[in-house]
């Protein structure tokens, strides 16, 4: 395609360019580095460990195995000797993010997750643990990127003379967010109705974040800009966990506070790189003379916005203290009954860029549970949970956004033998679409951000 006169405006304005740079750099990087995929929980923090919370949820009130995390002062009032329960889940979601027309289509995926409890009770006291994937725990991909980068990219490029019927534009963004954890309690019966227990887990982060944006195969210049980003990060945190319970007759009462725990991991850099292509930057040479001073100073100010970026650099991925609190009831020895409520302290917790200032508070989460059994070899339950994250449009960005849910879990349990139980569960959130008005250039555009997501999961509990 023929290149018009216009395109001497890279030569005449390049402290435009310049500009237009290191805005779209710096959103790459900053939404780049907020992508993951996450389970039922907060933000940042997971909640559904054993298949006993993804068929009932309201697990804040049990003194049996899952006690180890959801209530490790419950486990004064458990089963004596010792426990094992070994649990698997698969988790799937869809991340989609609607502009206009157009679809942009998110896949998150995770392999098959597993989780161990184990405790130890004799008398007054328990000894419990726990390892599981505490937060995030899952990878996501758009295979045509997102819209804020490839709009951004072509909006610079037609204000300069090149229209996007010049080049192609080729755009990929995923990331791997999990944060390991191992817990560890120490449980004891202050009274014959109140114990307490105290914990610590540790956490170990573990992400990387890829991407890139290129603007290529113009007729004259080839490639004209691009954007490429290829970090990994790797850090540790730990959280000081404290618990209560109450326990007289049919009624529990239970209270659980884990403290937040500060996360900084740390970047191993692989590729972080901007800038305009050589065809592009050698025609704006030959076309003014002052063009290579201000090329240099066009790299440098890039250099500047990656600056944080660079290996060696550390991200705040802080997981939020969480306060629990859970009421249950023994109707009859068959019928059992809990409610619950979470209270994730967000905006206490810091993000990159002070991204939880965004937040209109932090996340409510109410859950509801009730379990039956059918005769002493199965037991059928049933559960739901309201998530609120106290969203605002400042918050949501195309590569790391939430939404409002419903999740249903339902499944059963078999006591194949008295001491050998097996869990099975299924569970579904059902997700409020997200809307906000977006502007690129002079144009203003509807943009919805939807999710889906499902887990199945199966499970062996072992008391010796």
């Amino acid at each position: 395609m023929a290149v018009t006169g216009k395109m001497l405006n890279f030569a005449e304005s390049p402290n435009h360019l310049s500009f237009k740079m290191k805005k779209i750099l710096t959103l790459f990087v900053l939404t780049m580095l907020g992508l993951q995929a996450s389970w039922a929980g907060g933000l940042m923090t997971n909640t559904n460990y054993h298949i006993a919370f993804d068929r009932m949820f309201a697990r804040g009130a049990t003194t049996e195995i899952d006690a180890a995390f959801s209530n490790p002062a419950g486990l004064a009032w458990g089963y004596e000797g010792w426990q094992l329960s070994l649990n698997f889940q698969k988790p799937w979601q869809n991340r989609d993010i609607q502009l206009g027309d157009t679809k942009y289509e998110g896949v998150a995926s995770a392999p098959i997750v597993p989780a161990l409890f184990a405790s130890y009770k004799k008398d007054r006291w328990a000894l419990s643990s726990m390892i599981g994937i505490v937060g995030s725990g899952g990878f996501v991909k758009y295979d045509n990127g997102v819209p804020m980068f490839n709009l951004l990219m072509q909006n610079m490029l037609a204000g300069n003379g090149i229209a996007p019927n010049q080049y192609a534009l080729d755009s990929e963004m995923k990331g791997k967010q999990y944060i390991y954890g191992g817990q560890v309690n120490f449980t004891y019966k202050i009274l014959d109705c109140l114990s307490a227990a105290v914990g610590v887990r540790a956490n170990y982060y573990d992400g990387y974040y890829r991407g890139h944006v290129v603007a290529k195969d113009h007729p004259m210049f080839g490639e004209v800009a691009k954007l490429l980003l290829d970090v990994d990060q790797k850090g540790w945190g730990f959280t000081p966990i404290i618990s209560l319970d109450y326990h007289q007759g049919p009624l529990t009462l239970a209270a659980r506070y884990e403290f937040r725990t500060k996360l900084n991991p740390k970047n191993d850099t692989n590729v972080l790189d901007a800038g305009l292509g050589t065809n592009l930057m050698a025609y704006m040479i030959a076309n003014d003379p002052n063009a290579q001073a201000k090329l240099v100073g066009l790299q440098q100010n890039l250099g500047t916005y990656t600056e944080p970026y660079q290996d060696g650099v550390r991200t705040r991925y802080d997981m939020p203290a969480l306060l629990t609190l859970a009421a249950g009831y023994e109707f009859t020895p068959q019928l059992r009954a809990s409610i619950e409520y979470h209270f994730f302290d967000d905006k206490s917790a810091k993000m990159a860029n002070d991204r939880q200032n965004e937040l209109t508070h932090g996340t409510h989460e109410f859950l509801a549970g009730v379990e039956y059994d059918i005769n002493e070899k199965f037991t059928v339950s049933c559960g739901g949970q309201r998530t609120d994250y106290g969203l605002s449009d400042g918050y949501q960005q195309d590569t790391s956004f939430a939404c409002d849910s419903w999740s249903i879990g339902l499944g059963g349990a078999w006591n194949i033998t008295e001491k050998f139980r097996l869990n099975a569960s299924y569970f579904v959130s059902l997700y409020s679409d997200y809307n906000k008005q977006v502007s690129y250039g002079l144009e203003t555009f509807s943009q919805t951000y939807s999710r889906t997501n499902n887990v199945i999961g199966v499970g062996i509990d072992y008391k010796f």
